[in-house]
């Protein structure tokens, strides 16, 4: 469990490395264990939360239910991702995150979190600069579902998981196993299934991908998909030093 629990040193991404106190004191806090099976909830819409969430296994996603019922995925995470510091510190769950697959999570009072924040001033200024980096995707997914075409939102969406993967050790960013159904990848860019088949099909026919199986992406160019994604990795915020973007 430690060695899980030590992936979330991801967050000194930015701010230089901790230091072996502030490492001590993130391994030290009190956390539960839990596995969330497939499709379950670590925290719905409108419950009151008391823990933050660092996901050591698996994929979750963030979503909204509207009117009618239809669902907008706001977010994909994986592992090393703490996926509910915004819900745990305003009390009252805005929205929910569910998990893709069969995952584990390590849940973390609030409290303790908090007292570490403002014990540890170098974990404190990496939490604050976790949750603007989450801002900064968000306004990036708005900007996507809002502005871009059919063709551009799933190249994008293709891109930026890609480079999650390869950012967090998990995958290659040019060939990989994409953990959503057509229905799910429709409720992050605003389409319907049908026309995501169509265009994933209108991607492998002008040779920016392939896919060996039903989820299996294998990028041919890159650059190519980042083209026609219009994507630009500076959102996202990684150091300019990250061998991911060689």
């Amino acid at each position: 469990m430690v060695d899980k629990l030590a992936s979330w040193a991801k967050l000194d991404t930015y701010w230089g490395e901790f230091t072996e106190a502030d490492a001590e004191a993130i391994l030290g806090l009190p956390y539960r264990m839990k596995r969330v099976e497939r499709h379950g909830y670590i925290v719905r819409e409108r419950e009151r939360t008391t823990h933050s969430c660092v996901l050591l296994s698996g994929y979750a996603i963030r979503h909204k239910i509207v009117m009618g019922g239809s669902r907008q995925i706001v977010a994909v995470h994986m592992r090393g991702d703490i996926v509910d510091l915004q819900n745990s510190f305003l009390g009252v769950a805005d929205h929910s995150v569910q998990v893709l697959t069969d995952s584990e999570a390590a849940f973390i009072p609030r409290e303790a979190i908090k007292k570490l924040s403002f014990e540890r001033p170098n974990i404190g200024m990496a939490m604050w600069h976790d949750t603007l980096v989450d801002a900064s995707i968000f306004r990036e997914w708005i900007a996507n579902v809002g502005r871009r075409d059919a063709h551009a939102r799933i190249a994008h969406l293709l891109c930026e998981f890609s480079l999650k993967l390869k950012v967090a050790g998990l995958g290659k960013e040019s060939d990989y196993e994409l953990p959503m159904t057509q229905e799910q990848i429709a409720d992050c860019v605003g389409l319907t299934p049908v026309h995501v088949n169509r265009t994933l099909k209108a991607l492998e026919a002008d040779k920016l991908i392939s896919r060996r199986s039903s989820r299996g992406i294998t990028i041919g160019d890159w650059k190519k998909l980042a083209e026609a994604g219009d994507f630009d990795s500076n959102y996202m915020h990684l150091r300019h030093d990250e061998p991911a973007l060689d």
